[in-house]
């Protein structure tokens, strides 16, 4: 009884947390927005439903899964958001008038590093 409570809660959670992000993509104005809601809320919801299905299957190789499943996703989403920010930024893709960077920021951003020849 107790322990569909809490997968209950974890599962309800999530789906909050994925809705959550689904409306921010939806919804906010430029792409680093909308990136921060997508890799924020997504992996947190994601991560809650896995705790979900580990408490709820309660077996050493789901739990093992699930746990994996977590790490790769708290690794890879943030890399995955940051170097899609950048590129946007250094693409020129069009922001908010919002959206602000420091003195210096953006030119060093924008530089590309200098060729290398081939060896």
């Amino acid at each position: 009884m107790i322990g569909e409570l809490v997968v209950s809660f974890f599962v309800i959670a999530g789906g909050i947390f994925a809705v959550a992000a689904g409306l921010g993509v939806l919804r906010l104005p430029d792409l680093l927005t909308r990136m921060h809601a997508s890799t924020k809320a997504g992996t947190l919801g994601s991560g809650l439903i896995l705790v979900a299905v580990a408490i709820a299957f309660a077996e050493g190789t789901v739990i093992a899964r699930a746990v994996a499943a977590i790490l790769f996703l708290l690794l890879t989403a943030p890399v995955a958001a940051h170097l899609i920010g950048r590129a946007a930024f250094r693409t020129g893709v069009p922001m908010v008038d919002r959206t602000v960077s420091e003195d210096g920021v953006a030119e060093a951003l924008r530089k590309r590093p200098p060729e290398q020849p081939p060896e």
